[in-house]
This record gives structure tokens, sequence and C-alpha cells, in this order.
């Protein structure tokens, strides 16, 4: 990771789940890391990472985020913006179905307002998920999201070279997200996972590994990398 050294990054949603571990593993790759979310806490005791609190669906406070740590090299964009819907379309609270683009708002937030202090070698990195191009029961609404966002990263693209931007799309992660425990979250991974080549739920070091990858290469741009345990393959 010889292009990460030395580097500054931004991790929106960097203090719990795959931002956490990104914020993490940038940090031991020799970055100096911000970690941002809206509660403004760690899971743990993280020496050495910049804590801020900020919503990314406050324009406010991400443009004075930014501000205040421009220029930087990297941004993560590991947020969700909020809550977001499940279930059959059809009998779906249509206020929910839309409550669930706070994460696409969140992210065009943060590449509006984060791109202008971002190096002209800059990365951005957005975090998408599987769903998107394989569509399991009662989760339209976060493939529908989650088409939009990579839309958007391949859209934006062009406009923002030579800075980079790319994507890393998650299957079924095991984070705090899944609010579960015990034999109970052992038996939902295990049922949910089963029919994958990798019959197991991924761990947030596994994506964050991508994400670094993607910083790392600087011939990448546009693109995106599943780790997904296979579950996109027949």
């Amino acid at each position: 990771m010889k292009n990460i050294q030395g580097k500054k990054a931004i991790v929106l949603g960097g203090t719990s789940g795959i931002g956490l571990a990104a914020t993490q593993q940038l940090r031991e790759a020799g970055a100096t890391v911000i970690a941002a979310s809206r509660r403004g806490t760690f899971e743990g005791d993280q020496n050495g990472i910049v804590l801020e609190k900020v919503d990314v669906l406050d324009r406010d406070g991400l443009t004075a985020l930014f501000e205040k740590h421009a220029p930087f090299d990297f941004l993560v964009c590991a947020a969700t913006g909020g809550a977001r819907a499940k279930g059959p379309f059809l009998e779906m609270d249509l206020d929910g179905f839309q409550g669930s683009f706070a994460k696409l708002w969140g992210y065009t937030n943060a590449v509006r307002l984060g791109t202008h202090h971002l190096a002209e070698d800059g990365a951005i990195v957005l975090v998408s998920g599987s769903p998107a191009r394989k569509c399991g029961p009662g989760m339209l609404a976060i493939s529908t999201v989650g088409n939009a966002v990579e839309g958007f990263a391949r859209a934006v693209a062009p406009e923002i070279a030579p800075r980079r931007i790319n994507l890393v799309s998650p299957g079924l992660i095991d984070t705090p997200m899944v609010p579960l425990e015990g034999k109970e979250r052992d038996t939902h991974f295990e049922n949910a996972t089963k029919g994958q080549l990798i019959p197991r739920a991924g761990t947030a070091d596994e994506v964050a590994q991508a994400i670094l990858l993607t910083l790392d290469n600087p011939f990448m741009t546009g693109a995106t990398i599943d780790v997904d345990g296979g579950i996109l393959l027949p």
C-alpha cells in the first residue's frame, strides 16, 4: 500500500462496521485518518484517529468538515444515511421506500462537496451492495438504491477526472447492522449464506481490504469490486 502511506483520508460512517474497519486499515497503512459519523463515537479505543461528528445529509456540516481538514487525498463513503425499507414493494410504505434513498443523497452530498478539497490525484470510494445486481426477497428498496449509487459513480467518474472514484459492493457481512445475538445470529447467517459458493458471512475487514485496494491502485476508476462470497453467481 505504498500509495496510501503519508496520505490523509476522511471516512464517512467510519466509526462502526465496514467504515471502522477501513479507518483502522488506513491508519495501519500509514495514513492520517479522520473518521466521521452521526453519533461521533467509536466502538472501542481507536488511538491516532481523529473523530468528527457529522450527518451526511447535513450539507453545512459536511462543508465545514471538508474545509476543516482540507486538502485531503482520500474520501471513503460508508455511511448508510439512515433507515432502509425492507419487504414486498407492493406492500411497502412509499415514504419508507423514498427514505431509503438517504444513502444516495448522503453519497452525492459527499462527492459534490468533498471533491473540491480532494487532491488532484485523489480517490473516492463508495460502498454499494450485492442487492444492486441480485435482488433477494424483500430487498427491492435496497437494490434500487444500490443501482442508483453504482450508476452515479460511473456517471460522475469522467467529470471529476483525474481524481478517481470506485465502488466496493459487499454481500452479507457480519457487522453491528445485524441486530441479532448469540445462536440466533449464527443461525441467521448460516441460513442466509448456505447457497453461496463461500457459505458464510463476510467480515468488515475483508470489505475494507477491497476499499484500500481501490485507493492504492492509481489505474482504477469507475470500477466495482465485489466482496460477496460469490453470491452473484448462479
